[in-house]
């Protein structure tokens, strides 16, 4: 990462904290960035934070934490210090071990990967309008913000009106009592678990004020009844058709959803993650198991500067159509928790469409299985680990929108 492209990822930090409302001041027109000085802290360093403190109100210090949170989550990023009155001091990863702490996350999380618990301060009520595309999108906000720590409690404004047994069936619980998160703020699992709470009886839930934070949730209504989504499309489908359009846009409820191709968008979704588990089967037949790439740091030369090694050492041996799918996981967190502060689910399925798009890019590009007589080497187990781990990240955020990652299809 050059000081340039450090510079573009701290403003696209201050952008999002403001987006977020996280933070009010005007957005930079550019942000500098400067090699630490010698007995400073890691590589680079910038006074963006005290440069904003004045208009944002807010001590620098404070300022400072907001960007940090933000920045750190970016991909090559390795650590985001906070230094003095409100420095911000950056130690970058090189490529290769970028794209290794990739990898060992989501091995580690697993379809947990990308949960946390930024939001584990608040405590937010959302209200559902009685109608069915409403309700689902409030029960996978309530999954998105349950797995970044939030507690959420979620109800019906009108329960005479639910269909309470076809809103079950999709996964939606009337009245669903706080979401605890677990040790990862993960989410309930697909179908069903969300509606494993429910202690909250109407009136009780009527008494309580929505929290401003979580307000009312109303899409562009569906025009069909839950009953007769589940009975013409099922319940993965119709939750995908739900969910994926912007809340703002109309939900398109074909049967294209039930076709079996790559015109299908979550078909896709399902293949990919389908296919990558089939690679991990298929390996072990063959004998051999993924490992992340390894690599070598090269020798910095004499007469280089001081920083000069660390800014050439291991390129990644993940090349050519890998670097857009590892670009996708190593950003899958930041989207998960932007889904979760916009209450926009409909993020999380584009997210994993493009996943799904590199995923086969990338398979066709590099296959992760030997061909013929060929041998397994370690790039194939390199290629598989990738492979697992885009499974790894389509089976999670499926989980997230309620919809079920079968392993066959």
């Amino acid at each position: 990462m050059t000081p340039a492209d450090l510079s573009r990822t701290v403003l696209h930090a201050v952008r999002r904290a403001v987006d977020e409302s996280a933070l009010h001041a005007p957005v930079p027109a550019r942000v500098r960035v400067e090699r630490t000085r010698p007995g400073g802290s890691g590589d680079y360093a910038c006074a963006v934070a005290l440069q904003l403190a004045g208009s944002a109100g807010l001590p620098a210090l404070d300022v400072a934490r907001i960007l940090r949170e933000r920045v750190a989550a970016e991909p090559g990023i390795g650590r985001v210090e906070i230094t003095g009155p409100g420095f911000l001091s950056f130690t970058v990863d090189t490529p290769a071990d970028s794209d290794r702490a990739v990898l060992d996350a989501v091995r580690e999380q697993g379809v947990a990967y990308g949960h946390g618990d930024a939001l584990r301060d608040e405590e937010i009520r959302l209200a559902h309008a009685p109608e069915v595309r409403a309700a689902v999108t409030a029960d996978a906000v309530r999954r998105l913000l349950a797995a970044q720590g939030a507690r959420v409690q979620v109800g019906c404004e009108e329960a005479g009106e639910a269909d309470t047994d076809a809103w079950r069936r999709l996964g939606v619980a009337p009245y669903a009592d706080w979401a605890a998160p677990d040790a990862y703020g993960a989410a309930p699992d697909a179908h069903g678990a969300a509606a494993d709470a429910y202690g909250a009886a109407p009136d009780a839930y009527r008494a309580a004020a929505p929290d401003p934070l979580g307000g009312t949730v109303r899409p562009v209504p569906a025009g069909a009844t839950a009953a007769e989504l589940l009975e013409r499309l099922g319940a993965d489908a119709a939750r995908w058709g739900l969910l994926r359009p912007a809340a703002h846009d109309r939900a398109p409820l074909g049967d294209d959803l039930l076709v079996q191709g790559e015109a299908n968008p979550l078909f896709r979704v399902r293949y990919a993650h389908a296919r990558a588990r089939a690679l991990t089967r298929n390996a072990a037949d063959l004998g051999f198991t993924s490992e992340p790439a390894a690599h070598e740091e090269p020798a910095a030369r004499e007469d280089a500067a001081p920083y000069a090694a660390h800014e050439q050492a291991g390129p990644s041996p993940y090349t050519g159509p890998a670097r857009p799918l590892l670009h996708l996981l190593a950003d899958h967190p930041r989207v998960l928790l932007a889904a979760a502060r916009h209450r926009a689910p409909d993020r999380v399925a584009r997210q994993l469409e493009a996943v799904a798009h590199a995923f086969f890019d990338f398979h066709d590009g590099c296959p992760p299985l030997p061909s013929g007589d060929e041998k397994p080497s370690a790039a194939h187990r390199s290629r598989l680990a990738l492979a697992e781990a885009a499974g790894t990240v389509l089976a999670g955020g499926l989980s997230l929108l309620g919809i079920s990652a079968p392993a066959h299809l």
